[in-house]
């Protein structure tokens, strides 16, 4: 029976191949779902593409379960719907699949009103097959060509486009008649778009149709996914969670959701293999479910093992049964879930989602019964027995919790704090006695407050510890935790001293050297005495120290000088520094690295353990230590701040802070704060200067954190030079460091006698200043403690000599300082004060060179308001100078040009962070270095700074 359209509708508008799919839908339609999928521009492109007029007007899409699919299916939906496209959408179902034509009744549906527009036949057989009418089931060839006819008749009005989702679940009535129109598009103007798992069978043959894969999102698109809907996961998490989807999108959105607030936030440690959420697991667990016994049990042992060695595999199917053997992993194989590499030869899971799928899909029981056959296995590998012996084990046991405890020492070492922790808490739960359960309790809890900023857990540990056994709470490993919890709370540093100051004396460590909880406390102690700045809080740290057997370690002899008392450290400790610093080039322990670091700070040896800092904060980037990545920060800051460093600064300041708030480490917001502080006040920004330096303060006044006191007043000091206000900047250094004086344990005295002697000048205050001078000659070290100090301490001596050629003589000698260009900001302010004194004493001529070479300094720094007083000083020495007018806008590179004037149109950092794909912290960054080029302080400046006016 041949099936048509009544004639004189066809008639009236000519015959459906006449009129053409239009020739833009295909450009439309890329540009209309570009922005609906993240990391899909490529494969929407793919898809679209079949909307030319020279295609076959069919595409089969296929992908592995999760991969993003529908989603796609959606956007081309919407793309179409919104270019006056029609669309008629069916999806198989798992209960209609034995149901005839019911994937047709869906996609026909719609066009129910349109079947009088067909001739008897063929309205009569469609109607019967859609199950509008009665009668024999019509042959299926008639159905096939009423179909083309029906669709024809309504690709008159407007294109059809039809989407079929889920073809495996599509019976196979209406499967047949898709596949039959999939091949008869060509030339109308009606597409077919279907998407199947991929290896998956169906009844749609779909032989000889175009087809397209879609594959994973990259990394890059994966990771910007996981960032748009989850902005606060924590970078550690995060790459956790991307490593485990390897680019599926619905993991990448289901994973974060299978996981407590905690522990997106890396407060509390994730799982060893990560829970799937109901969607996932109906995605992969079902497909594991349905393997036989035999090969879920081999799939669980290579899931435990985590190895893919054949060997273990094969030995502990043994174990579990003894005629087990690896042919039954092949039904596994055979359904695409793992695969067996030739060289090494190792099984490998195809994703590893399906890893937790099998964990899912295997009950408790059969999981410890795998664990203690891959024990018995490995009885050659004692951390990977200790570990599966763990988890095989009901009942307390000594034997193995003490193995776990060792096997988590060991791991530690290695700078794996999240798996220390987990053996150390499964140690725990296998402790008999409740004092040996308090003590591992009570170290997980100090490793993951210490190590990785899991505070909350830390805090439960502890609780759990106490309930364990009360009398535990004065252990060295219960106050050490102590501490970290309630430096990073409300807690004062006299509560936290005291605390840890007791468990140090009434502990049973019996001062061996040896015992890496006491050597822990000290270095606590010996932070929060240098946080402290008060010289009665170090009189228990000494004390302890002496006691020490057989001696105290050197680094802590050294770090109380040069770190907690500078001013006072002896050539003799400043060599042992430099012996320490060359030993650690190669350290891996991070613990170590930073400590030597932090002992670098004050006599500025930062450079040194430069390479080792940036390890610190590449392997925190990737999950490593957050306590560590934010110390290897402050070193690298503050040594970037001398070196003129200066964007730099700002963009790793910006990580402090967010590592900082994202962990729970408050304690440590202030070293970020502090070296953000000390860019703006030096470029001239300094109302962001002064209010960094407020927080600064409100937060540790409170707490006694004079250290961070000290810190905020010397920002303070520096923005009120930038202003010109020098009485006030003498006033907060002074507050330091008294005129005349460099107290014990007041290591910031170090760094700030230059400002109090230049404060001290410009005031009027000469008798201070000579005071000042005079203190800082008669000190240990001060001057020799770093060149770019011995150049400031000359340059302070210069500035309150008598007669102008002993000034001459001293400013000489400080700039002859070896390598002084290596701190580009203290060298030119010496210039400037040198090139003052000159013009003061009316040696005009002679004052030009070191003032138009400390301007030079500080324009390519962007320190606006010295660069200011160098022209000034130039100008009163007859020099013309020329102002920063507004070609000071040339002075921007090409991207700080771009993101100034986005900046100027109200767009914010984040903003336009998306739209130049770098990140927001870059963007800050770079703006805190175009405000003091423009002659600017903040962004509502900007549009003028870069379109004067007059220049409209």
């Amino acid at each position: 029976m041949r099936c048509a359209v009544r004639r004189s509708r066809r008639d009236a508008r000519g015959t459906a191949g006449e009129r053409r799919w239009p020739v833009t839908s295909s450009d439309a339609l890329g540009a209309a779902t570009a922005h609906l999928l993240v990391g899909r521009e490529r494969d929407l492109d793919q898809v679209s593409g079949m909307f030319g007029q020279h295609t076959s007007g069919a595409l089969l899409l296929s992908g592995e379960p999760g991969v993003g699919k529908s989603a796609l299916l959606d956007a081309v939906a919407r793309a179409a719907t919104e270019n006056g496209i029609r669309v008629l959408r069916a999806a198989g179902a798992e209960f209609e699949a034995d149901v005839g034509y019911s994937a047709l009744n869906q996609i026909l549906l719609p066009l129910h009103g349109i079947l009088d527009r067909l001739e008897t036949p063929s309205r009569q057989a469609m109607r019967i097959a859609l199950g509008f009418g009665a009668g024999p089931l019509p042959d299926r060839l008639v159905v096939c060509n009423a179909a083309l006819a029906l669709l024809r008749s309504a690709a008159e009005d407007a294109p059809v486009f039809l989407i079929v989702d889920d073809l495996p679940w599509v019976d196979r009535a209406s499967a047949a008649v898709f596949g039959f129109l999939a091949r008869r598009l060509s030339g109308t103007r009606i597409r077919f778009l279907a998407a199947s798992r991929t290896g998956v069978s169906s009844f749609f043959d779909g032989t000889g149709l175009p087809a397209y894969e879609l594959p994973a999102l990259e990394a890059d698109a994966a990771a910007r996914l996981v960032d748009l809907r989850f902005p606060d996961l924590a970078h550690p998490v995060r790459r956790r969670l991307l490593d485990a989807a390897q680019g599926n999108p619905l993991a990448l959105l289901e994973l974060p959701d299978a996981l407590r607030a905690d522990q997106r936030r890396a407060r509390e440690v994730l799982p060893a293999v990560l829970p799937l959420g109901a969607r996932l697991q109906s995605v992969f667990a079902s497909r594991v479910r349905s393997l036989p016994a035999g090969t879920r049990t081999l799939l669980l042992l290579a899931t435990l093992d985590g190895t893919g060695d054949l060997g273990v595999l094969s030995a502990a199917a043994r174990e579990t049964h003894g005629d087990a053997d690896l042919r039954d992993l092949d039904p596994a194989e055979q359904d695409g879930l793992v695969h067996v590499t030739d060289s090494p030869r190792r099984l490998v899971f195809r994703h590893p989602l399906i890893m937790s799928a099998v964990v899912a899909a295997a009950t408790s029981s059969a999981r410890r019964l795998a664990h203690r056959a891959l024990a018995q296995v490995l009885a050659d590998k004692p951390e990977r027995r200790a570990w599966h012996l763990g988890e095989a084990t009901l009942q307390p046991d000594e034997e193995v919790a003490l193995l776990l405890e060792r096997t988590a020492r060991r791991i530690l070492e290695r700078g794996d704090a999240v798996t220390a922790i987990a053996a150390l808490t499964r140690a725990a739960d296998l402790s008999p006695l409740a004092s040996d359960r308090a003590r591992r309790l009570s170290e997980a809890a100090y490793v993951g407050a210490e190590a990785i900023g899991a505070l909350r857990s830390a805090s439960e540990l502890l609780e759990d510890a106490s309930r364990a056994d009360p009398g535990h709470n004065a252990s060295l490993s219960s106050a050490n935790a102590a501490v970290q919890l309630v430096l990073n709370s409300d807690g004062d540093l006299t509560t936290a001293h005291r605390l840890l100051v007791g468990a140090i004396e009434e502990g049973s460590h019996g001062y061996d050297a040896e015992d890496p909880a006491l050597i822990d406390a000290l270095y606590f102690l010996l932070l929060l005495c240098n946080y402290g700045a008060r010289e009665e809080l170090w009189v228990p740290y000494y004390a302890a120290m002496a006691r020490l057997q057989p001696t105290a370690p050197r680094l802590l002899m050294v770090a109380a000088r040069t770190w907690g008392d500078p001013a006072h450290a002896d050539a003799a400790t400043l060599r042992e520094l430099d012996e320490i610093i060359d030993s650690t080039t190669k350290e891996t322990d991070p613990a170590r690295v930073v400590r030597v670091g932090t002992a670098a700070i004050y006599p500025d040896r930062l450079a040194a353990v430069r390479e080792a800092a940036w390890h610190q904060v590449r392997q925190g980037r990737d999950g490593g230590p957050v306590r560590r990545h934010i110390g290897a920060l402050l070193h690298l800051c503050l040594d970037d701040y001398h070196r003129g460093k200066w964007t730099e600064v700002l963009e790793l300041s910006e990580e402090g802070l967010m590592l900082c708030e994202r962990s729970g480490y408050s304690v440590c917001t202030w070293f970020s704060q502090y070296t953000k502080g000390l860019v703006t006040a030096s470029q001239g920004d300094t109302a962001t200067a002064h209010a960094l330096a407020d927080a600064m303060t409100n937060w540790a006044a409170p707490r006694g954190i004079r250290e961070a006191v000290h810190c905020a007043l010397h920002v303070h000091a520096l923005a009120d030079i930038a202003d010109g206000d020098f009485d006030a900047a003498f006033g907060r250094i002074t507050a330091i460091s008294p005129a005349g004086s460099f107290p014990p344990y007041v290591a910031h005295a170090s760094w700030v006698f230059f400002e109090l002697v230049e404060a001290a000048v410009r005031t009027d205050r000469r008798a201070q200043a000579v005071a000042h001078v005079r203190a800082l000659r008669e000190t240990t070290n001060v001057a020799e403690l770093s060149p770019r100090l011995a150049l400031m301490a000359a340059g302070a001596e210069a500035l309150v000599a008598e007669d102008d050629a002993e000034a001459a003589r001293l400013f000489a000698g400080a700039l002859a300082t070896p390598d002084a260009d290596r701190w580009p900001f203290a060298l030119a302010r010496v210039r400037l004060a040198q090139g003052e004194r000159l013009r003061r004493s009316r040696a005009l001529s002679e004052s030009k060179a070191p003032l138009t070479a400390a301007l030079e300094a500080f324009q390519q720094l962007g320190s606006v308001a010295w660069a200011e007083r160098a022209r000034k000083e130039l100008r009163a020495a007859g020099r013309v100078v020329a102002e920063p007018d507004g070609g000071a806008a040339s002075a921007l590179t090409s991207q700080e040009r771009e993101i100034a004037e986005l900046a100027a149109t109200g767009l914010t950092n984040k903003q336009i962070a998306e739209r130049l794909f770098i990140s927001h912290r870059t963007v800050g960054a770079h703006l805190y270095q175009i405000y003091p080029k423009l002659g600017i302080a903040s962004r509502v400046a900007l549009r003028d700074a870069l379109h004067p006016p007059d220049a409209r």
